[in-house]
């Protein structure tokens, strides 16, 4: 089983056991008769292969790319393939890693890219490339030019006539064109993640410039950290940063991504600082290079004297003195190339204070202008006092004119409230006081009658008792009197 089929059956679940007939049938047939199942089955094959494709798992012609090589990222754990994630080829090999001993090879898969370029989620590399609108636009379509060779038109012709007159022949899959297919949401995804990687962080104008070499290195595992893309990706991923999406100028060499929505264009010092990183990239992995190589000419020298071969030994340490001489050029230039750099772009960030502080000048001069200068404002402080002023003084003529009342008069009216209002509260804390002693006396009455009614029971029962008593001193009596 291919790596491609072993990965399908194992990550996406539309690839289950008992979907898998119906996967590698002749579906095309439900295209009428079972629209849903029909769209299931083209939705689950697009899918599968899609995602297949950005994992590195369809390419047929991966190129192994050695840890450490110019290309590669420095931090990848051994080996790393280049395959195509962004553009799909369709073949014979592709057939032959779907292939399966009980279902045979996928029959309908020709209707899958046929769906799939007729929504525009997979198209020709050839139409993409030359195709002069932006894949963004709404008026984009898809025009392959070999759907109107004179072979397609008198084929279509001839099936029209035979349906006419025999009648309507029943459709069957389309038959698998040798073509390379763009896939259109994996190309917008490494889109996105490339645009958010340049310009997510707090980077200098510097940082947003790249040579294509520079480019590739940074990028190329944008995707899955386990493979890089090919280069027919990165020239599609290109293509579509520059005139898709407009993130990015691009003239061939340098790439330089757009900051504030600010227009990108590339001018000749974006090249050269573009030449200057790559070179700077480039002779650092020759410094680990050649740091390695001491350190390796430095042991075989060890192990030559631990098994006593001087000559061994010697031609080691000679080898090593010409690497670390070679070394030392290479350390110097490199410390030359980081100092330029660093002078450029210091020179770069100060051209940007400049710019902003110039454009910061020209703001305050055009609010200096609304405002009319200082001549101004004091002249309308002025004018406020004096506003100020006049209403001051309105508010005392309009107190003067005002009508005259008697002093005297206010002072007995006032007296005579503030009487009338103390009766009034005598007249009202009087009323409480007898409210107060009429409850007081009910309350007493209330106590006498119960002493009284308390010392009639206590009277009551002293009778009783003394009754009690003399019966008893009877009782006794009359058992003692028969004894004398």
């Amino acid at each position: 089983m291919s790596e491609l089929l072993n990965y399908i059956l194992n990550n996406e679940d539309a690839f289950r056991r008992n979907r898998l007939p119906s996967l590698y049938s002749d579906f095309t047939l439900q295209k009428k008769t079972n629209p849903d199942g029909y769209a299931v089955n083209i939705a689950a094959w697009e899918q599968a292969l899609n995602r297949a494709a950005k994992r590195g798992y369809t390419s047929s012609r991966g190129v192994r790319v050695r840890s450490g090589s110019i290309g590669s990222s420095q931090s990848a754990a051994g080996n790393r393939k280049k395959t195509d994630h962004l553009i799909l080829r369709t073949d014979e090999s592709l057939l032959r890693e779907l292939e399966l001993p009980e279902w045979g090879r996928p029959v309908a898969l020709g209707a899958v890219f046929a769906e799939a370029m007729h929504k525009h989620t997979m198209i020709p590399l050839p139409v993409y490339k030359a195709s002069g609108s932006s894949l963004q636009k709404s008026q984009w379509r898809l025009i392959d030019p070999s759907a109107l060779s004179p072979w397609n038109v008198m084929s279509w012709g001839a099936r029209q006539l035979k349906g006419f007159i025999v009648g309507s022949e029943g459709e069957s899959a389309p038959q698998l064109r040798v073509q390379e297919l763009v896939l259109v949401e994996n190309l917008q995804e490494a889109a996105d993640l490339v645009v958010k990687k340049a310009t997510g962080g707090n980077s200098s104008k510097l940082d947003l410039i790249y040579s294509k070499e520079s480019f590739t290195e940074e990028f190329a595992t944008v995707l899955n950290d386990a493979t890089e893309l090919s280069d027919s990706d990165l020239d599609i991923l290109l293509v579509y940063l520059s005139r898709d999406s407009g993130a990015i100028a691009y003239d061939g060499k340098t790439i330089k991504f757009k900051s504030n929505d600010e227009p990108a264009h590339i001018t000749q010092q974006d090249a050269t600082i573009a030449s200057i990183k790559t070179l700077v990239s480039t002779i650092s992995k020759q410094v680990k290079n050649l740091e390695d190589k001491v350190a390796e000419l430095t042991a075989s020298a060890k192990a030559a004297l631990a098994n006593k071969n001087r000559i061994s030994a010697l031609s080691a340490v000679k080898s090593k003195k010409m690497v670390e001489h070679n070394l030392q050029q290479r350390l110097n230039t490199l410390a030359q190339l980081e100092e330029v750099y660093a002078k450029i772009e210091q020179a770069a960030g100060q051209v940007e204070i400049v710019q902003v502080m110039e454009a910061s000048t020209g703001v305050l001069r055009g609010l200096h202008a609304q405002i009319g200068g200082a001549e101004r404002v004091e002249d309308v402080v002025e004018e406020l006092r004096e506003e100020m002023s006049k209403v001051d003084e309105v508010g005392s003529i309009m107190n003067e004119v005002g009508p005259v009342f008697d002093e005297g008069e206010i002072d007995e009216e006032l007296e005579a409230l503030e009487k009338g209002d103390r009766e009034a509260r005598e007249t009202k804390d009087a009323e409480a006081t007898r409210k107060r002693l009429a409850e007081l006396d009910s309350l007493k009455q209330a106590s006498d009658e119960a002493a009284r009614k308390a010392q009639r029971e206590t009277d009551v029962d002293n009778q009783l008792a003394e009754s009690i008593g003399k019966l008893s001193n009877m009782s006794v009596e009359d058992r003692t009197l028969p004894a004398e």
